[in-house]
């Protein structure tokens, strides 16, 4: 059950005065469904109306809040021209300018001979000081409630910041002393206010420095936000850690085989998460790890590894892939590797049907397939296995904490390994995969060369084709990545089909194009002749930015490189990193480059590390949209920003653990206090989780 204390605070947002039905859903999607919402919608800047001169001596360009006298009306003598008010004090006189208004309630709201008090940015036009649209009209008896520094919130057409600043305001008194939930020593330390302090200093600045996330209110806040979202994971962490799971000890006589099979020996760091691995399958406790490996560093083959372990002890293997082509190739991967061994792996997706498709059901169910790959086509109601002991997700950023509960339970307590080929920095691992095992393969194979990056400018696009063309005569494949499909009227980007035309004139039938509007069987045939040959070069959106394995592809033309996040750079040219062959890469860009722009390629020209790329891009782009679209599983918080509030993640991360070591059902005061902050931070699974 929610603390009482919180009920004022989690009822409607339409229970909050003003608000009717015309704007309940504008600020519903602009804050949020409930009350709490508001508090959590905190402003960007904010405007100084303490600024107070006469009519004479107003600055132009600044906000002034002036004492009037209403003169006279002038209507407009057409629809083009404002409605105009006259107004003086006695050291000059000053119009206000009204567009699309109604002349009756601007004669009510300024009657002629009386006194206002107006607010607003002061302009001239002809020698004559002017306002328009004040943003307040009050009776001088009302200056005091204007008069002063107010918030500027984020908005959406439709809602003013007067009326948000209202609804904030309400919000607010909802707001109870809660016990404090922090410990002692470290808000003394941090120089941190109480909560109900420091949200009423973030949403009443005094100064530009306040609405900063560096400033002490808002560092107070995103620490309490990070604590309840690092407390979540940890007590769900703790869940999943005591349910009782499968031990799965084999021999290791399959993995032993396949090793003597392969053309390349294990890197060190394949052999120590290998070893991570199977101390989690010999536990009693059900697994759930997050395996980080860079693009070619050889998940695939220690995944096949650990299935195999899974195997040999009697059981069945499932790896689930995001997209058909992955899936594929993580067969054409396996099943020769397996077929020597005697062991049986076959393809399930939503594309085999019909005989085909039950007679896989029906050996699946009996036990006789001993490794299943497939899309997320695995796991609907009517597949059933026989004894499903350990299941391989592959690339799949969208599983929250809650799908990877179910996701067990199609299994018979069955282990689970989730692989992802693109690096999180470690703020996000913690934030999004805190309630799993962390196993990263920080080493490339030996052998492998390289990439040679280059940026270009796209007005050296002639160049770059000619240079295409002696490569292509070479024998070499290559991609050349667009960033849309069709010529948009807002952008100048080069479209896929518009490029796919223009090199087609060079190349002849040599050309083939994918895209994500094409059906899935036509993407597949094109990617067929890309990697049989037939077609050497490949027009691509970044439909080709996971997993794509055609290793005799060394040369990747980016366009419009400046437009893409680095994670995505980076994973696109991960496409040439898969053979042993020298590579190259090239990023063209347009002009004008902003300085967050040519950072990015900077940072792609001097380093290969993914790691290391992911760090930066999370500083460059800051906590909002990090890594990209395809990510989008990741916790987005609401006053936390991981490339300000880093170093409070980790204290937090420290502390979710010390609490529960020290206080595991949460009942000492501090104990209690913290499931109102899990409460107040919508962290509800959690609690529930605890309780059952």
């Amino acid at each position: 059950m929610r603390p009482q204390v919180l009920f004022p605070l989690f009822t409607d947002i339409a229970s909050l005065k003003g608000i009717g039905a015309k704007y309940e859903k504008l600020i519903k999607k602009l804050c949020g469904d409930k009350v709490v919402d508001m508090l959590w919608h905190l402003p960007y800047s904010l405007i100084d109306r303490t600024y107070q001169p006469k009519i004479a001596t107003a600055q132009e360009g600044k906000v002034a809040t002036i004492k009037v006298r209403v003169v006279e009306h002038i209507p407009p003598k057409s629809k083009k021209q404002p409605y105009k008010v006259v107004v003086e004090d006695d050291s000059d006189e000053m119009i206000l300018n009204f567009f699309k208004v109604y002349a009756d309630s601007t004669a009510k709201n300024l009657p002629v001979g009386e006194e206002r008090v107006i607010s607003g940015k002061v302009e001239s036009f002809n020698g004559m000081k002017q306002m328009t649209h004040p943003d307040y009209i009050v009776l001088p008896a009302e200056a005091e409630k204007i008069i002063g520094i107010e918030p500027v919130y984020p908005l959406t057409a439709g809602v003013t910041n007067k009326m948000l600043c209202r609804l904030v305001r309400q919000a607010l008194q909802r707001v109870a002393d809660y016990p404090e939930w922090e410990d002692d020593k470290f808000v003394h330390q941090r120089g941190f206010m109480p909560f109900r302090q420091a949200l009423l200093q973030a949403h009443f600045p005094k100064k530009i420095a306040d609405v900063e996330p560096s400033s002490l209110a808002r560092m107070r806040l995103a620490y309490d936000e990070l604590l309840a979202n690092q407390l979540a994971l940890a007590i769900v962490r703790q869940k999943v850690k005591k349910q009782p799971g499968r031990v799965l000890a084999s021999s290791g006589e399959l993995q032993r085989k396949v090793l003597s099979h392969l053309s390349f020996d294990l890197t060190n760091a394949q052999k120590r998460v290998l070893a991570e691995i199977e101390a989690d399958q010999k536990a009693p406790f059900r697994m759930l790890r997050l395996l980080q490996g860079d693009v070619g560093s050889g998940k695939t083959i220690v995944a096949l590894l650990s299935m195999l372990n899974a195997v040999e002890c009697g059981a069945q293997a499932a790896i689930m892939a995001p997209t058909e082509i992955l899936a594929k190739q993580h067969l054409e991967t396996m099943q020769p590797l397996c077929a020597q061994l005697g062991v049986r792996a076959e393809l399930l997706t939503g594309r085999v049907k019909g005989k085909a498709r039950k007679q896989i059901l029906e050996d699946l169910a009996l036990g006789k397939i001993n490794i299943i790959i497939g899309t997320h086509a695995l796991f609907v109601d009517d597949v059933a296995f026989k004894d499903l002991a350990y299941i391989v997700v592959d690339e799949q950023h969208r599983f929250g904490v809650q799908q990877r509960l179910a996701l067990s339970a199609k299994g018979n307590d069955a282990d689970i390994l989730v692989m992802t080929a693109t690096p999180i920095p470690r703020t996000l691992v913690l934030t999004a995969y805190g309630d799993m095992e962390y196993s990263k393969i920080d080493e490339v194979p030996a052998g492998r060369k390289p990439v040679d990056t280059r940026a270009v400018p796209l007005s050296k696009l002639p160049d770059v084709v000619a240079g295409l063309k002696r490569k292509l005569d070479d024998g070499c494949r290559a991609y050349w990545v667009c960033p849309l499909v069709e010529e948009s009227e807002k952008t100048d980007l080069a479209a896929a089909e518009e490029r796919f035309a223009t090199l087609q004139r060079v190349f002849g039938n040599k050309v083939g194009m994918v895209h994500g509007k094409m059906k899935e069987a036509e993407k597949d045939a094109v990617m067929e002749d890309f990697k049989s040959g037939k077609i050497t070069l490949l027009v691509a959106t970044t439909v080709i930015e996971v997993g794509v394995n055609v290793p005799e592809a060394t040369l990747m033309i980016i366009e419009h490189a400046e437009r893409f996040g680095l994670a995505q750079l980076h994973q696109l040219r991960g496409r040439i990193k898969r053979g042993f062959q020298a590579s190259t890469c090239i990023l063209m860009y347009g002009y004008p480059l902003s300085e967050t722009s040519r950072s990015r390629l900077d940072i792609m020209r001097k380093t290969e590390d993914g790691f290391l790329i992911a760090e930066k891009d999370l500083e460059l782009r800051g906590g909002g949209e990090i890594l990209g679209t395809r990510q989008s599983g990741f916790s987005e918080f609401k006053v936390a920003d991981m490339s300000v509030h880093k170093d409070l993640l980790y204290t937090a991360n420290k502390d979710a653990k010390l609490i529960l070591e020290l206080d595991p059902a949460l009942a000492s005061p501090r104990g209690q206090a913290l499931r109102i902050l899990l409460y107040l931070f919508g962290q509800d699974d959690a609690v529930r989780t605890y309780r059952s």
